[in-house]
């Protein structure tokens, strides 16, 4: 429930075209102690208000020229999309009262007002507004949560599934290519392991990281599973537009981590299978990438391997030269003939 402190600080907009009206209610809410009240004698400016300030209350006259209140409740209805209208109808005709709760008020104050029923009407509408509010902002949240990772923050396998429908559908409109990477930690079971489930969380989430610094903001990079990302890339136009970032992000996953003052290393498998040539549907680029990302692990880890060179009869993955994933050459991510 709102606490008394967020009732007072609610943000209210008193709407007529009496200047003595607006003096009356102002001076009603201030000694009420409410400490975030406007007014405006223009009911054309309501909704533009209302758009820049989201009032939590609207107390609004019916009675105007030019712009009645039953018109400012008509625009208000497009800015507030779920049909929740913060308006507390202000009329001194008995015969408006249930016209303003069909046009959407939530309530009404009748004229002249009475100080007990203005108090209690208000604090009333303050009192449900809020809490359908929080009740907004909670079911925004869990909503988040449903398709977001909670460790990483990155989107998860629901919300990766759509992304990549998204992409596809996009890549398929204009006859583009798309490109998913399926990213494996290596030797982080290891880390697991030998110094706890804490010292691997951080590590999961440096990952999560260094994988979007090193993505576009158009990609969508998402964890789905314990060690495990994907990386949905859009606009590629072929191999070698993905075999260029899974070089760098085997670099960059490569660099040392800290954690409470240990240095750890890991390094990781990369699998990239490519729209349309490997694979026409969601779930058959995920599992073209997860083919090949096998490959690059029994390859020898620390390498990427593309889907492509798995429909060849004698390519494979060839082992990084010394100097490591800097020098990762196209041919040994596509493989070689024999």
């Amino acid at each position: 429930m709102p606490s008394p402190d967020e009732i007072l600080n609610a943000k209210i907009l008193v709407v007529d075209d009496c200047a003595d009206n607006i003096e009356l209610m102002l001076e009603i809410l201030r000694e009420a102690g409410y400490t975030n009240v406007t007014a405006t004698m223009l009911p054309e400016q309501v909704c533009a208000l209302h758009r820049q300030h989201c009032y939590d209350l609207i107390l609004l006259d019916l009675q105007m020229p030019e712009l009645n209140g039953f018109q400012v409740m008509k625009g208000l209805k497009e800015i507030e999309q779920q049909g929740y209208l913060p308006v507390l109808a202000l009329t001194a005709q008995p015969s408006f009262k249930i016209a303003a709760l069909e046009a959407g008020a939530r309530d009404f104050i009748s004229k002249p007002f009475d100080l007990l029923e203005v108090h209690k009407r208000i604090h009333n509408m303050l009192e449900v507004r809020l809490l359908y509010k929080e009740l907004a902002q909670y079911s925004r949240q869990q909503q988040e949560l449903a398709l977001h990772d909670p460790l990483t923050g990155l989107p998860n396998r629901r919300l990766l599934e759509d992304r990549i429908a998204t992409t596809l559908q996009h890549a398929a409109r204009h006859q583009r290519k798309a490109a998913v990477m399926y990213l494996d930690l290596d030797g982080f079971k290891a880390i697991n392991d030998t110094h706890g489930h804490a010292y691997g969380d951080d590590i999961l989430k440096q990952v999560a990281q260094r994988l979007v610094g090193c993505s576009r903001k158009e990609d969508t990079v998402a964890r789905v599973g314990g060690d495990e990302f994907v990386i949905v890339l859009g606009e590629v136009g072929g191999l070698g537009d993905a075999q260029e970032p899974a070089s760098k992000l085997i670099e960059v996953v490569a660099e040392p981590y800290q954690v409470n003052g240990l240095t750890l290393s890991l390094s990781t498998s990369i699998g990239i299978a490519l729209y349309p040539e490997d694979a026409g549907s969601v779930e058959e680029i995920i599992h073209a990438a997860d083919n090949a990302l096998y490959e690059a692990k029994r390859s020898g880890k620390n390498r990427f391997c593309a889907a492509a060179a798995l429909h060849q009869a004698q390519a494979h993955a060839q082992p990084l030269p010394a100097a490591g994933a800097r020098h990762l050459t196209a041919q040994a991510a596509i493989g070689s003939a024999a």
